[in-house]
């Protein structure tokens, strides 16, 4: 398991019975009102708050931006929830992911980690369920929404939990890396929402602990970083359960050639949104710094680091490996340092009780491999990869630090120069293409470096 996707097995020689769409019941999809306000608004004015906020879009009918919650024609129950949790005002994939997702038509959303998607489907997908018929025993759910890891899974689920309670929506979360019993009593008790790695929810359908013929509201998150990780084949299958005139709404922070084939595969027509560019980077909001060590110099460097930075707020420090984070982890607590480490080794129970240890401020210091990178969906302080030497897959880690939207993040990196060499590289070839063409790993000059 280790979290993502629940195995590896061999998921081809699993026959999963492809259902009869001959006879469909017909199904609502569209509960778009536009608002007076927007109605009013000039083709200009969209046009200055498209590019004021960098927001692209393209499709056939796009609809106006909603500038405020009140004008995206949410009910009055999502509405009050929106409101209760305190936002402002929408972001800009929010405000223009709302009427596209609320008019029923499919989705292509590309934007910055922390750029507050999770709402852009979620709120929708509230609408959409209560607007269908009640779930029948041995029904599956209407929503779906499929992760690549087990805690994005468990933050999806979080905000789920929050914004559908008040319409009684209940929702599981299913994982790999965890028990099988709970999760398949869940499914067979009846959910609205299953949020999903892929591999795990192949095992449920397999087992027949639930099936997907209600299925009318299907999103993929993260749809690039499940490809990185090759659950392709399983999306694949599990989508072919799936009726065909379904609405669909994938995300992905980036937009390379593998995901652009899977969305013409799975959506009709769809909108895009891209909110500023769609090449791979950090959040803006986060400032950088690289401090270039020797490999010995590194730990008493980081330590020097969080003797400055550390000021009462968490502290996330990524390693590359699992030993290494366990052994850093040792002599941090050594030294006397509030620290506790989260890695793929670790039982779900460890893990979980490592998670809450930091959100609640009660060990302010995490060590952490790629596994705690994504949707840890809190404020955090700074980040120290101590072990890291693969940029690119670093870009996800740092710009989740301030994943909620909030300013000012500090994100400080104690690299050697043979690090710093991944770095250079990092912007002329992806890690993929440097090792299909076998080139060799150069410092900034140019040379070879002695340790490739």
């Amino acid at each position: 398991g280790g979290g993502y996707g629940g195995g590896r097995r061999d998921f081809d020689s699993m026959h999963l019975a492809r259902p009869d769409f001959s006879n469909l019941p017909v199904f609502e999809k569209n509960f778009y009102h536009e608002h007076p306000d927007v109605t009013a608004r000039s083709a200009t004015e969209v046009e200055a708050y498209r590019r004021k906020r960098e927001i692209t879009v393209t499709g056939e009918g796009v609809p106006k931006p909603c500038t405020t919650f009140e004008e995206a024609s949410f009910p009055e129950y999502v509405l009050a929830e929106v409101m209760r949790a305190g936002f402002k005002e929408p972001t800009p994939i929010q405000a223009q992911g709302w009427p596209m997702a609320l008019l029923g038509r499919d989705l292509v959303g590309l934007a910055e980690t922390g750029s507050g998607k999770t709402l852009s489907y979620l709120l929708p997908a509230v609408v959409h369920i209560n607007a269908q018929p009640y779930l029948e025993p041995g029904d599956g759910p209407i929503v779906l929404c499929m992760a690549p890891t087990r805690e994005l899974a468990v933050q999806i689920q979080q905000e789920c939990t929050k914004f559908g309670a008040s319409s009684r929506i209940k929702n599981t979360c299913v994982y790999g890396g965890a028990p099988k019993g709970p999760q398949m009593r869940d499914l067979r008790n009846g959910v609205e929402i299953c949020i999903a790695t892929p591999g795990r929810l192949i095992d449920m359908l397999d087992s027949r602990a639930t099936n997907l013929r209600r299925v009318t509201y299907l999103v993929l998150d993260e749809a690039d970083r499940m490809l990185d990780m090759g659950f392709e084949p399983q999306i694949k299958k599990i989508v072919s359960q799936i009726r065909p005139d379904r609405q669909t709404l994938l995300w992905s922070a980036t937009w390379p050639k593998d995901v652009q084939s899977i969305a013409a595969d799975f959506l009709h027509k769809p909108y895009q949104v891209l909110i500023g560019s769609a090449d791979l980077k950090a959040n803006h909001r986060i400032k950088q710094h690289v401090e270039i060590v020797q490999e010995f110099e590194k730990y008493g460097k980081a330590l020097r680091l969080l003797e400055k930075e550390m000021d009462g707020g968490k502290i996330l420090i990524f390693c590359e490996t699992k030993r290494g984070c366990d052994a850093v982890t040792r002599q941090m607590r050594t030294d006397g340092w509030p620290a506790l480490s989260i890695h793929g080794d670790k039982s779900q129970q460890e893990r979980d009780w490592v998670l809450n240890e930091f959100k609640t401020g009660k060990s302010p210091i995490m060590l952490a491999t790629d596994v705690a990178a994504r949707g840890l969906g809190m404020s955090l302080l700074s980040s120290f990869p101590l072990l890291s030497s693969h940029t690119q897959s670093h870009i996800s880690p740092f710009a989740r630090q301030h994943r909620n939207g909030r300013a000012g993040g500090l994100s400080l990196r104690c690299a050697t120069a043979c690090q710093l060499a991944h770095l250079h590289l990092a912007h002329r070839y992806s890690r993929a293409s440097r090792r299909c063409l076998g080139l060799p790993l150069l410092d900034p000059q140019g040379s070879v470096c002695p340790c490739a």
